[in-house]
């Protein structure tokens, strides 16, 4: 709890803020602070959330319309208006209800609640994930997979202090998949133990009527996650397979076929070798059976015997609709990384570089600087000469200085490469041999020193 029930308010809130102020000055966490909130403030301080900052808006007017009517959230807002509306009217509340990226979809309750808050952003669209707008209920309980409540300066960044929240994760009743939160927000009368159990029983509430709204289908419904990951992990009717590293290539492109595909269709989806013979593959399809069971893989043609959410689709989708934000914030890395099959190489780059353009072409510093500062993004010349003309100019110098750098290394390698053809016989073997990788750009060293 926030605040034990008879607590004062008003000296639990005066001490919250002089241990926020000793954390965000001397890095110091005074005892008196929650467990659930001293790692919350670490992490936020880990991924430098701005004490002073305040949530950015990343849906906007068509865009947010489009996202927030194709969400499976979409279906149970009736019920959460039934439960929660008169309660936020009558006692001055905003009820929201954000994706799982913590942006939200919906904000509605008391009008002049809803002004105020418009203030430090908590408007729709506003992403309030923890790693971009600190402490908060939304983003925290979506962080820790649990109900959780802010009281007044728990939250990390200042704006939002003087407000009190209280959210609860919503997961897909079949999959276990998180969907988003319903969170309440309004002043301090919230930070009672009535408010944390409440909005834990509205998320319940909406979970058992999103399993009444879609009952699970005879075959079952699986969930893919590939992205990012070298072995993929599906989930069906409670049983999560880890699943290996050629048999991860099998589903991904069975799930991205529906209709199915042949023996020998399948073969070359799979394998860059020519030589491997179809009875390498049915042993492989014999051990996935294995894994599986025969009613999810069948043959004749092979398939999937149930219908898979996979993770990689619902980027296609969100991209299909125009809603770039929420299809970035879906892309977890790229396609099975390290998998080699034509037909997962395929996928995987025309996913990426879709995302990528789409990324560019709409120029928002937000989306640029995700992809950017991602694992996949970090090399991406195109992207951060983006970034840095979409940036305002007091912040453009890092990411013209990593531009240039980036600008600086590629034309190296395009030299040796050129070096390597010219001398080489079309190989760059010779070019990165002599043309590049001295001591000082982390290369080895050529072996007669670079004569250049």
């Amino acid at each position: 709890m926030a605040l034990e029930p008879g607590g004062d308010a008003g000296r639990r809130a005066g001490a919250l803020r002089r241990a926020h102020e000793r954390f965000t000055t001397a890095g110091r966490v005074e005892a008196d602070v929650r467990p659930v909130v001293a790692e919350s403030w670490r992490r936020c301080a880990r991924a430098r959330v701005a004490p002073e900052g305040r949530a950015s808006v990343e849906l906007r007017d068509d865009e947010l319309a489009v996202y927030r009517d194709g969400h499976p959230l979409s279906r149970v807002m009736p019920v959460i208006r039934e439960l929660t509306g008169a309660y936020a009217v009558d006692g001055e509340h905003l009820v929201a209800v954000c994706d799982a990226q913590a942006r939200l979809l919906w904000v509605e309750g008391h009008r002049g609640t809803r002004e105020l808050a418009g203030r430090m952003n908590f408007v729709e669209g506003a992403r309030w994930a923890e790693a971009v707008a600190g402490t908060n209920a939304p983003g925290t309980a979506l962080t820790v997979d649990r109900p959780v409540q802010v009281f007044a300066a728990e939250h990390f960044q200042r704006p939002v202090q003087d407000w009190t929240c209280a959210a609860a994760p919503v997961h897909d009743p079949h999959s276990g998949r998180l969907l988003g939160a319903v969170d309440i927000t309004g002043g301090n009368r919230l930070a009672h133990p009535h408010s944390l159990a409440f909005v834990g029983a509205v998320a319940r509430a909406a979970e058992s009527q999103l399993a009444l709204l879609s009952p699970r289908p005879p075959g079952g419904t699986a969930r893919l996650t590939a992205l990012g990951r070298d072995e993929a992990l599906l989930v069906l009717e409670g049983r999560r397979v880890r699943l290996s590293r050629r048999h991860s290539e099998i589903v991904v492109v069975l799930a991205h076929r529906p209709e199915g595909l042949s023996g020998d269709e399948l073969l070359l989806e799979l394998y860059e070798d020519e030589r491997i013979t179809p009875v390498t593959l049915r042993a492989e399809l014999s051990r996935l059976r294995a894994v599986l069971g025969p009613r999810l893989l069948e043959s004749r043609p092979y398939r999937l015997g149930a219908s898979v959410d996979a993770d990689f689709d619902t980027v296609g989708r969100r991209l299909a609709s125009g809603a770039v934000a929420a299809a970035l914030g879906e892309y977890t890395g790229p396609l099975l990384p390290a998998s080699r099959a034509p037909g997962v190489a395929r996928l995987r780059e025309r996913l990426r570089d879709q995302l990528r353009t789409a990324v560019i072409a709409r120029g928002d510093p937000g989306l640029l600087a995700d992809w950017a500062y991602s694992p996949w993004g970090e090399d991406d010349l195109a992207v951060w000469r983006a970034l840095a003309a979409a940036l305002p100019e007091h912040r453009r110098p890092a990411a013209q200085a990593r531009a240039r750098a980036l600008d600086r290394e590629y034309g190296r390698a395009d030299g040796a490469a050129a070096l390597g053809r010219e001398y080489g016989n079309g190989d760059a073997t010779l070019g990165r041999e002599y043309g590049n990788g001295g001591e000082g750009e982390g290369g080895a060293r050529a072996p007669f020193g670079n004569p250049w």
